[in-house]
C-alpha cells in the first residue's frame, strides 16, 4: 500500500539531508550542530546553522528558522504540497514541474550578479557532472538571478546576445535573449556542441581539439536554421549533438545541406551525450 504523504511525518526527514539533497553541504559540524553557508544568500562565513538534535535549522544572518518542511519551501519557493512530494522522494517530478514553469518566464529572469564560480552548492553540481572547477572557471560564471520575485543561483554560460545558459542541480533555466554561444578562434574548423556541460565535457576530453578550432555551442537545437551560414566559412565541420531523436534530425538535417559536416556521434554511441560519456570514463578512471 502507498505510504500517505503528511506534515507530520515529513517534518521527522532530517534537515542535514534535506540540505544535501538540494546541494548544499557543511563547512563545519560537531556531534550536536552543523553551520553551512546560507542557501539564501551569497557569503563567506557559515551564519546557517543545523541542530542535529532538534531538527530544526536557524539562519542568523536573515533571522529566520524552521523545520525541514519550512526550509525546503524557503528555498524552492514551493508551496508545502510540492516540499513534501520533494521530501518523500519525487524530486524528479517536482523538478520537471518547476522547469516546465520556468521555461515559460525567460523574460522575467533579472541578472543581479556575475562571479567567479564560488558557491559550494554549484562546486559540488559540478564534481557530481565529473567537471573540474578551473575547466568551469573558464567558460561560466557563478549567476544569481531572481524570476518573479524570487533570487535564485546556478553556473552560468554567456551568449552571443549576451543572455546567460544557467543551470544548478534543481533547474534549467535561460535569461533572455535566448542566443547561441560562438567561440571564435580564427581557425578552420568548427565544433557544433548542444549545451554547456557538452561544452565543458570536450574541454576536458579533447583539450588540443578545442585549441584547434572554433566552437560554436548551440543552447538549443532550434538555432541550427540560424547557425547555417556559419557553416560554409569552415574546412570542416564537427558535430557533437545529442544521441537523441532532435539531435539525429538535426545532424541528417545539416549533413544533407553542407558538404563539410561530419556526425562525431559514434565516440559516445552508447551514452546520451558527451558529458554522459566523460562521467562513464571518470567512474571507469580513464584519464585523459
Amino acid at each position: 500500500m502507498k505510504r500517505k504523504i503528511n506534515c507530520e511525518t515529513t517534518r521527522n526527514f532530517s534537515v542535514e539531508k534535506a540540505l544535501k539533497k538540494l546541494g548544499h553541504f557543511p563547512q563545519k559540524a560537531t556531534e550536536k550542530e552543523a553551520w553551512f553557508l546560507s542557501p539564501f544568500r551569497s557569503e563567506t562565513q557559515a551564519s546557517f546553522k543545523v541542530s542535529k538534535t532538534k531538527n530544526r535549522w536557524y539562519d542568523h544572518g536573515a533571522g529566520i528558522g524552521g523545520n525541514v518542511i519550512d526550509l525546503v519551501c524557503q528555498i524552492l519557493k514551493c508551496s508545502i504540497k510540492e516540499a513534501l512530494s520533494f521530501l518523500n522522494n519525487n524530486s524528479l517530478f517536482f523538478s520537471f514541474q518547476q522547469q516546465q514553469i520556468f521555461s515559460k518566464t525567460e523574460t522575467e529572469i533579472s541578472i543581479i550578479k556575475v562571479q567567479d564560480i564560488t558557491h559550494p552548492a554549484l562546486i559540488q553540481y559540478l564534481n557530481s557532472r565529473r567537471i573540474s572547477l578551473s575547466i568551469a572557471k573558464i567558460y561560466c560564471k557563478e549567476i544569481w538571478y531572481t524570476c518573479k520575485d524570487k533570487q535564485f543561483f546556478a553556473i552560468g554560460l554567456k551568449n552571443n546576445k549576451s543572455g546567460w545558459e544557467l543551470r544548478n542541480k534543481l533547474f534549467k533555466n535561460s535569461s533572455s535573449p535566448k542566443h547561441y554561444t560562438y567561440f571564435q578562434n580564427d581557425k578552420k574548423q568548427l565544433i557544433i556542441l548542444e549545451g554547456m556541460f557538452d561544452l565543458l565535457s570536450f574541454a576536458i576530453r579533447n583539450k588540443t581539439l578545442l585549441e584547434t578550432s572554433d566552437i560554436l555551442v548551440l543552447n538549443s537545437i532550434a538555432f541550427i536554421k540560424n547557425i547555417e551560414k556559419l557553416i560554409p566559412k569552415y574546412e570542416a565541420v564537427n558535430l557533437y549533438l545529442d544521441n537523441d531523436e532532435a539531435g539525429k534530425s538535426a545532424v541528417n538535417y545539416l549533413i544533407e545541406n553542407h558538404k563539410n559536416v561530419i556526425d562525431q556521434s559514434d565516440n559516445y554511441k552508447h551514452h546520451k551525450d558527451l558529458n554522459a560519456l566523460l562521467c562513464y570514463e571518470k567512474r571507469k578512471g580513464i584519464r585523459f
